[in-house]
């Protein structure tokens, strides 16, 4: 997950500043939920809860700020392949942050660490897959508009 999160900021990384807070933000994530699973059970509740903590600080900046910002240039450049496909990929993203809400839910309410350690293994999964949906998002939605404000120029 770690090497995915590397390529990803050598391919996109400086091309836009909120696109690059994002990717460092995801670097975050990623070095978080690697100490949640690496934690000895003395640490597991505070090792957790700052995994939630990066977590929920970068689905909220994809919901947010990032994804708005893609999807309106999209608009703005008329791509509509771009929008056709963001919107086959949001309820599949959307679906990680229910589960990364729901596993924080548990984490805030004191649910068992042997059971958060096991679901943070799932959600671990979902985190790869989402990096890969969102990836394309970029790929698609940002790289292809640079390339046309770049042509008109």
């Amino acid at each position: 997950m770690l090497e995915s999160c590397k390529n990803a900021q050598e391919r996109w990384g400086g091309v836009n500043l909120l696109i690059d807070r994002w990717l460092q933000e995801r670097r975050e994530v990623v070095a978080a939920y690697a100490a949640a699973s690496a934690a000895t059970p003395g640490e597991h509740t505070e090792v957790l809860r700052s995994f939630c903590e990066v977590l929920l600080d970068y689905v909220s900046a994809g919901h947010f700020e990032v994804y708005e910002q893609l999807t309106s240039e999209a608009k703005a450049f008329g791509d509509t392949r771009g929008l056709d496909l963001a919107q086959r990929l949001y309820p599949r993203i959307e679906a990680t942050t229910e589960s990364a809400l729901a596993f924080n839910d548990r984490c805030d309410a004191g649910a068992d660490c042997a059971a958060l350690l096991d679901e943070l293994k799932h959600l671990g999964q979902l985190l790869r897959e989402r990096f890969e949906l969102e990836d394309c998002l970029i790929e698609v939605l940002h790289n292809a508009h640079q390339e046309q404000a770049t042509a008109t120029s």
